[in-house]
Parts: structure tokens; C-alpha cells; sequence
């Protein structure tokens, strides 16, 4: 599985990075944090555009302002992120912004290296910052990941003994554990690194931005292909992140099996899943099934199937989840929308869309998909 997922990633970052090119590739800066948590909040000026303005829109200096690969020091460890500046982006307004989060492999072009997602992203003036996973260097000279509930120790949220109580029938999946794991990894299904908590650094990284741009902390977003759909997912179940983002939207990229946790905050927290039907690597399995799901490439690891994960979240919203889940129009013919939320106005906060596609992002529809439900639950 991980293999394959290695393999796609790299194919797609360099077709996307001939295709399309992109700047970017030099660090135009580096700033220092020590790793405490952050408070993103809002800024005391009254930036036009934005009820919550960050704290960067009455910034006068360190401003980032050009669209560019950038370094943050944080816990010790210099971290890369990618920038993109909408063309509309003013100082004196705040904008909305969207987290991007690569699959296992890839790094901070994986999104902002396609003409549509820049492009997109300038119609509707959203800032773009794609960071960058750890595990390409020392301790762990392997793939770049992001590590989510169950994918460092191994496992999964069900307990049991042996296999019952993994994310993957360890007698059958190759070992992909990351040196920096020793002593955490419970067995060989772990796969992704243990150097630094990705969490606290995603909070970190977005106070940083915040502090430099004039960000509408109102409207902050994440979405994430593949290993980084599955850390969108942490990010908002986790109670210490949750809080800092309005809505997240997970390409082919389920939780492991068991870890059903709905919306890790009080407020609403809307969710747009888009899967593939024949993914082999993360499949979502059938309507209305609530099993978990088995990888058929290679490997076998479990992921908790679409219907449950968005029926979690469509019951922690107060939706209808009793009855079937009902078709929605999201306005493209490349995928069917279902939704548990069907009482609600306009875009439902929980849609489950599944595609005639494996494991692929097919930026080409689901980013403007993506967009447009995040601009429908703006606020």
C-alpha cells in the first residue's frame, strides 16, 4: 500500500511540476518557534472584509507578502512550507485560507504546483500554505508523512488483542516503521514518523502566518490528499486544532479503523469526504456500510469505511442519521454526493462524494468542488 502510495506521489508531483511549473523553490525566509502552544486568535484592528482580522493585519513588519517556499523553525527542527498569495491580497483586508496537507511521499507542491488549485485559489482570493511532512531526513531517511490517530502506534481504535486491535494485519503488510518510532510503534503496521507532534506544529504554523498576513481567522480551512486527507481528519477531531479551523474537506484519505470520533469542537465543523470508488490503497466501501475497510494493493490495512465516519459527524451535528443518506446535487457529473444533513439549507455541513476514480486527487473537479464548499459554509 505504502509503496503504491509513494509511487503515485511522485508520478503526480512531476507531471504536475513539468506541467505547470510554479515558483517557489527557494526559502525566502525562516522564522523561530519554541514549540509552546500558540493562540491564533484575532488581532484588535477592525481590517474591512472580516469579523475575527489575525493579528498580521496590523502588522508593519516581517510581512510575507510574495508567493514562495518558506522555512519554520519549530522544536528544534527547520519545517518548509509552500506560500501562495492570491493576486487579489491586500494588507488591509483579511482573507480566507485553506491548509494543504500532501500524501505519504510528497511535499509542499503536491497542491500548490497545479494551475488549477492557483488559479482557483485567485477567483476566489484564498491564501494557500502547504507545509511539509517529516521523515525525508535524519532520524527517518524515508518518506515525508503526517502522523494521525493510530498511524504511529499501530493501533487501531477498537483495542483487542493482536491483529482485532491493529491498523493492519501485520502477518500479510510489509514493516514501514520510522526509526523515530522506537519504543511507540506497538507493532509493524506503524508508518508514519514520531519526531514532532504534527498537530501542535500545524497550530504553530498557522499562528505564525496569521501574525504575518491579514488572514480572516473566521475562514480557515484544510484539505489533504491521501495520508494528508487522513491527518485533515485528526486535525478536526482533534479538540486542540478543531477550534482553529471553520471547515476541512479529506481527499482519499480515511481514519484508521475505529477512530470515529465526530467534530472535536462544540461549534458546527463541516466536512465535504471525496473518495474513489475503485481505490484499492484507501477504499470507502459500500453505501450505508459500516464496516471497515480492508487495502487490496499489497498491504492490508483497515480504514473506517465513508458511510461511518460521516455518519459520526452527521450525528455529532444533530443531523438525521436513522434514515438513508440522500443524493445531492453538488453540480459536477464526476461524482455522486450523499449526505446524512439533508435538512439543511443549501450545501448540507456533512456530504459523502464518491467518484469512478482509484487512488487519485483529480485536482481538476475536486478542487473547484472543494472551493465551493467552502465558501458555502464561509462565515
Amino acid at each position: 500500500m505504502l509503496q503504491y502510495l509513494k509511487t503515485v506521489s511522485l508520478v503526480f508531483l512531476s507531471t504536475l511540476f513539468v506541467a505547470c511549473g510554479g515558483g517557489g523553490g527557494s526559502s525566502g525566509g525562516s522564522e523561530n518557534n519554541g514549540g509552546a502552544q500558540p493562540d491564533p486568535g484575532s488581532g484588535d484592528n477592525t481590517a474591512p472584509g472580516a469579523a475575527n482580522p489575525s493579528v498580521g493585519c496590523a502588522a508593519t513588519t516581517g510581512l510575507l507578502t510574495d508567493s514562495d517556499t518558506y522555512s519554520l523553525q519549530f522544536n528544534g527542527i527547520e519545517r518548509a512550507y509552500r506560500l501562495h498569495v492570491p493576486e487579489s491580497y491586500t494588507t488591509s483586508s483579511a482573507s480566507p485560507l485553506v491548509m494543504l496537507f500532501h500524501g505519504w511521499g510528497g511535499n509542499q507542491n503536491e497542491f500548490i504546483g497545479n494551475a488549477t488549485v492557483t488559479s482557483e485559489a485567485d477567483q476566489r482570493g484564498y491564501i494557500l500554505v502547504a507545509p511539509v511532512g517529516l521523515g525525508s531526513s535524519e532520524p527517518d531517511n524515508s518518506w515525508n508523512s503526517w502522523t494521525f490517530s493510530g498511524s504511529a502506534s499501530g493501533l487501531d481504535g477498537d483495542g483487542g488483542d493482536e491483529i482485532e486491535g491493529a491498523i493492519c494485519d501485520f502477518n500479510n503488510t510489509a514493516d514501514y516503521n520510522y526509526p523515530s518510532c522506537d519504543g511507540i510503534a506497538q507493532n509493524s503496521c506503524a508508518w508514519t514518523q514520531c519526531q514532532q507532534e504534527d498537530v501542535a506544529f500545524t497550530a504553530a504554523l498557522l499562528d505564525h502566518i496569521g501574525g504575518r498576513m491579514c488572514v480572516d481567522t473566521d475562514n480557515v480551512f484544510a484539505s489533504g490528499g491521501s495520508n494528508g486527507g487522513m491527518f485533515t481528519w485528526e486535525l478536526g477531531q482533534n479538540p486542540v486544532s478543531a477550534p482553529l479551523f471553520r471547515a476541512i474537506a479529506p481527499i482519499i484519505g480515511l481514519p484508521h479503523r475505529g477512530y470515529l470520533n465526530g467534530k472535536g469542537k462544540n461549534e458546527d465543523m463541516p466536512v465535504l469526504l471525496i473518495t474513489g470508488s475503485n481505490d484499492r490503497t484507501v477504499p470507502p466501501g459500500d453505501w450505508e456500510d459500516e464496516s471497515f475497510t480492508t487495502t487490496s494493493d499489497g498491504d492490508f490495512f483497515y480504514y473506517t469505511g465513508a458511510t461511518a465516519i460521516t455518519r459520526s459527524w452527521a450525528q455529532a451535528h444533530g443531523c438525521d442519521v436513522m434514515n438513508t443518506a440522500v443524493v445531492f446535487d453538488a453540480g459536477t457529473s464526476e461524482t455522486e454526493c450523499r449526505t446524512y444533513c439533508y435538512s439543511d439549507t443549501g450545501w448540507p455541513r456533512v456530504l459523502d462524494c464518491r467518484s469512478d476514480m482509484g487512488h487519485t486527487y483529480q485536482l481538476s473537479w475536486t478542487w473547484p468542488l472543494i472551493l465551493e464548499f467552502f465558501g458555502a459554509h464561509s462565515i
